[in-house]
């Protein structure tokens, strides 16, 4: 493809995308597609002979958009919000379009520098001291598993310079909320400390940590010989974004000498409010954190920030410097190769400078709190309503409810829950996510797409009554 017909494709790809956001809610928000469906479109076999350009345009509306669940549609409701903002659109592209890669700051200057910058403004943005510095990953599993790999190396004195862990003369143990995202426990696994040395704190009637039981778990493994290691808190966990009291438990892990990461994956955005950063109150005590700005804050998929308040030891935990990559300015300047997995890094900061400047934190503030008044209207609606409940706090923008009706309880109040939710689905009018809370299954409603108003959101609420209670 020359420079010329990328000019005119390009300008094709943009006026179908802005076409696709201008009119994704007529579309049914889940694909409506089985199985298969969209294999059955396509060749088994790869073509010999290049095709027509257009030909491959046009797929997209006869193979992709049939089997796409519409995540910018105004009543996706679903998992949690990913908003690929259009400014943030526009970053990504410019991204891609320039092919720079980040092995070295040398490598791309710019690529560096704007993160060591947008980073900078994140942190700002979220209250966080300057005692943090920050680097973009990809997601925050990835953040939680470097989290992990920085506190099994400080609490061995960097033992994977020498044996690993087989050298180790007591297991590591790590310690998290039974209701942490399954990414901890994967972490946990891949950082090598085992299945069996990951324990899941009870929690309180709200489903956050209690740091008493985090106490009484790390002691009884130091009496069985066991060393803790690390602790991950959550501020705003999956299933019903409870907040893990942060600065309690970061004084039982300063206690026991245990790292603390904070997953505040989706619920990080929300610290843009000041009115919000209670949730996170003692977070100045935290050894790392993990805030997705692809999340509700809106930049595209994929965009992880993780802080670290010791970032020397980072780097040494996850330094590479083959002769190759060395320049003459390195002790002057970040090689974020030193700060993650990868070496070869995108320039995400692009997407996220591109978001922050074209909403500024006025405009990113007055979003998030119409989605938590939004919230927090569906939340009372569902009170007020026989047979209808909410299961959990409502401190940020998921609900958590159930349809009730009288004599209906266990397996057959299950069946008629997942059975209503999957009937809201099917229609294409809405989509939400059911999830298991307290043994029984429930529906999540997570509001916070983009164009999500509050129209969309009572819309929600009738068919919800419409397919429960039919």
């Amino acid at each position: 493809m020359t420079p010329d017909q990328f000019r005119r494709f390009g300008h094709e790809v943009v006026d179908w995308i802005a076409d696709y956001r201008a009119r994704v809610e007529a579309r049914p928000v889940m694909a409506p597609v089985e199985p298969g469906a969209i294999k059955a479109l396509l060749p088994a076999s790869p073509p010999d002979d290049p095709e027509p350009f257009d030909a491959v345009l046009a797929d997209l509306d006869r193979v992709v958009l049939p089997g796409l669940t519409h995540w910018q549609h105004p009543r996706f409701f679903g998992y949690f919000p990913c908003n690929g903002t259009l400014a943030s659109v526009l970053g990504d592209y410019v991204s891609t379009g320039l092919g720079v890669l980040g092995l070295a700051w040398q490598s791309s200057p710019a690529l560096s520098e704007l993160e060591e910058v947008t980073t900078g403004w994140l942190r700002q943005m979220v209250g966080l001291s300057d005692a943090w510095q920050g680097v973009i990953q990809d997601t925050a599993s990835t953040s939680t598993l470097i989290a992990l790999l920085c506190a099994r190396e400080r609490a061995t004195g960097h033992g994977a310079s020498r044996g690993g862990m087989q050298a180790e003369p007591s297991p590591l143990v790590v310690y998290t909320s039974a209701h942490a995202h399954s990414s901890v426990d994967k972490a946990a696994l891949l950082a090598g400390f085992g299945r069996d040395n990951v324990r899941h704190v009870p929690p309180d009637a709200d489903y956050a940590m209690r740091p008493d039981a985090l106490d009484q778990a790390i002691r009884l493994d130091l009496s069985r010989g066991l060393r803790p290691c690390a602790v991950t808190a959550t501020t705003g966990t999956t299933t019903t974004t409870a907040l893990d009291p942060v600065g309690a438990i970061a004084e039982v892990a300063r206690g026991h000498g245990a790292w603390l990461h904070v997953d505040a994956a989706m619920a990080g955005s929300a610290m843009v409010l000041p009115e919000c950063r209670w949730m996170w109150a003692g977070i100045e005590g935290a050894d790392s954190l993990v805030l997705n700005p692809h999340k509700w804050l809106g930049a595209a998929f994929d965009c992880s920030a993780y802080f670290v308040r010791d970032a020397d030891h980072l780097v040494r935990v996850m330094s590479t410097n083959p002769s190759y990559l060395q320049s003459a300015v390195d002790d002057r300047v970040k090689n974020y190769r030193d700060w993650g997995i990868p070496l070869g890094r995108r320039f995400r900061a692009m997407k996220l400078w591109f978001l922050i400047r074209e909403q500024g934190v006025s405009g990113l503030r007055a979003r998030l709190r119409r989605d938590m008044e939004n919230a927090r209207w569906l939340a009372d609606q569902v009170c007020q309503r026989r047979a209808w409940r909410v299961l959990a706090p409502v401190p940020l923008q998921t609900v958590c409810l159930r349809h009730e009706p009288p004599g209906l309880e266990g397996e057959a109040l299950d069946r008629h829950t997942l059975g209503w939710c999957a009937r809201l689905n099917r229609a294409g009018a809405a989509y939400v996510t059911p999830a298991i809370l307290d043994g029984r299954w429930m529906v999540r409603v997570s509001v916070g797409a983009e164009p999500t108003e509050r129209a969309h959101v009572e819309a929600l609420w009738a068919i919800m009554q419409k397919e429960a209670e039919a």
